[in-house]
């Protein structure tokens, strides 16, 4: 880049070294960096509806957005992808992939020439937890040219972002051939809550992984399945034939399976997402997302996911981070939720329904500044937001279900949103303001909620071989993923954004309204609350009453 050039910092790209972190080294300046530059969409006559118009008429717009002109709304100006790869070039970072439909151009090159291109200047920082990270302060900068074409830019951070939301449950002694009381499977989870008796046929499930390098720590995070293991669950316990599962890397080492010993082994995830959501539509066809904990890992893995060939119906995500907090605790980029959400908004548009685990660390989502705090993207007003319960049952009947709250570090996340306005469709709804100081009335989470609770947990394989209950709302994300699955083959037709409907038409009567218990600063009561949100699932009641609404 010439040292005359004008640099403008792109929007929302700010940085903070991690709380209690300090910079140790320099970089290498000749290892290689990957950076994913995100670009601005094309001006295009198409009006894409808002959140707002969406919430005012839940169906009507469904019935009258052309899927595939709203989606050509998020496109790249070829002409923008050609600047930033001059610009590339220019800067001797080489051009992977230029993607009109991601609205991205990947590139890779020496750190130094990357540093130099957007006038970064790049550091090792070292956390007492969290270990090494590479990191900047401050902005990324563009040239004046590209500043109104460059909309983000990601891969110069690597601290980890994201954390698995499956909690186990207190240590006991599992016969071979006999389960812990108050234990179930997924397949009587189905029966429970009375799902439609329909298997996923014809339909597509994402379900995002992560693993990959932790920061500059050297050390590798584990994640993935053994097809073996996965196929002998199934047959064995639950006495159906394993789903089809395809793999997709986006970034990362892919599907790479560990033992569990690790405490950054995110495979006991990978393989409750897999036996939740496979137990419940074993017939779905279901697609591995794999992906890295960063930022860029996050925003390329969704982003591809709304846009590839094989368009799933539903998105299942057990991850996530706190929203907001302070400065030093922030692992989320404005850029970096700004893209997440718009992802989000693509896939309202195309018809696909994204569940999104709330959190497992109960209202304050264990940062230490004393305030309530609800998780990105289960915050996002595009997100299916899942809470979690508690559930007592006995002969096929459900006799007790309450708010999942073993203590502060084990109960389901919840509150209100310190960064999205409540939406439309939540008015009306007594969606209290926010505890914390100031009283923000702001987006309420979560929507909906199921078993989560690791004493009364869902028995899965564990990384080990052994199948043994499991917990936290990264089992409730995808078992309503399954229950959406369910659904959409119940109708010849995806229930696409199911908010909007939920709020409107299903708010009494339809879901297991859930009055008992608390995640702390917040407790259950009739309606919505932000705890469990509407409630737990009843299939066949919501599946009567889209019915209704799609006639």
């Amino acid at each position: 880049m010439p040292p005359t050039s004008i640099l403008r910092a792109v929007q929302g790209s700010e940085r903070h070294p991690l709380a209690g972190a300090s910079s140790v080294a320099g970089v290498d300046p000749d290892k290689p960096i990957k950076l994913t530059i995100y670009v601005t969409p094309k001006v295009t006559d198409v009006e894409v509806p808002k959140l707002h118009e969406i919430g005012h008429s839940p169906h009507e717009w469904q019935r009258t957005v052309h899927s595939q002109k709203a989606i050509a709304a998020f496109e790249a100006d070829p002409k923008s992808l050609q600047a930033v790869q001059k610009f590339a070039h220019q800067n001797h970072l080489k051009v992977l992939e230029s993607s009109r439909i991601k609205r991205s151009v990947l590139v890779e090159g020496k750190i130094s020439d990357a540093m130099r291109a957007f006038d970064v200047d790049l550091k090792v920082f070292e956390h007492p937890t969290k270990g090494r990270y590479r990191g900047r302060t401050g902005p990324v900068s563009v040239p004046a040219s590209l500043h109104k074409i460059v909309e983000a830019v990601f891969g110069f951070d690597n601290r980890v972002i994201g954390r698995p939301y499956f909690q186990t449950g207190p240590p006991r002694s599992i016969a071979r051939a006999a389960r812990p009381a108050n234990t179930y499977l997924p397949t009587d989870l189905a029966e429970l809550y009375d799902f439609p008796d329909t298997d996923g046929t014809g339909q597509t499930v994402a379900i995002l992984a992560f693993n990959g390098a932790m920061g500059e720590s050297g050390e590798t995070a584990l994640g993935g399945y053994s097809l073996p293991m996965v196929t002998g669950y199934f047959k064995k316990t639950l006495k159906l034939a394993a789903p089809s599962i395809t793999d997709v890397v986006v970034h990362g080492p892919g599907n790479k399976p560990g033992d569990g010993s690790q405490p950054t082994d995110a495979t006991g995830e990978v393989l409750l997402d897999i036996c939740m959501a496979g137990g419940i539509a074993p017939k779905a066809k279901f697609f591995m997302y794999f992906t890295e904990f960063t930022e860029q890992g996050w925003v390329d893995c969704i982003t591809s996911a709304v846009t590839a060939t094989n368009v799933p119906s539903v998105i299942s995500i057990s991850y996530g981070n706190p929203e907001d907090g302070p400065a030093g605790d922030i692992l989320w980029t404005k850029q970096a939720i700004t893209k997440v959400n718009e992802a989000f908004q693509r896939a309202a548009l195309a018809g696909i329904t994204i569940s999104v685990a709330a959190g497992d660390q109960g209202s304050t989502e264990d940062l230490p500044d004393h305030r309530q705090h609800v998780d990105f993207p289960a915050s996002s007003p595009w997100a299916l937001a899942c809470g979690g319960t508690r559930i007592i049952a006995s002969q096929g009947v459900i006799s007790s279900e309450t708010v999942w709250n073993d203590g502060p570090s084990s109960a389901t996340g919840g509150g209100i949103s310190q960064l999205f306005a409540v939406p439309t469709y939540q008015a009306g709804h007594n969606v209290p303001a926010s505890v914390n100081p100031g009283h923000r009335l702001g987006r309420g989470v979560p929507d909906v909620a199921s078993l989560a609770d690791p004493e009364t947990g869902v028995m899965v394989v564990f990384p080990d071989g052994s199948v043994q209950p499991l917990g936290g709302t990264s089992a409730a994300a995808p078992l309503w993923s399954g229950l959406i699955a369910r659904l959409n083959q119940s109708l010849g037709k995806p229930v696409g954004y199911l908010n909007p409907a939920l709020y409107k038409s299903m708010s009494s009567g339809v879901l297991r309204d859930i009055t008992e218990g608390d995640n702390g600063a917040y407790k259950a009561g009739p309606g919505w609350d932000a705890c469990t949100g509407l409630g737990s699932p009843n299939g066949t009641r919501l599946l009567s009453a889209l019915k209704s609404l799609a006639s």
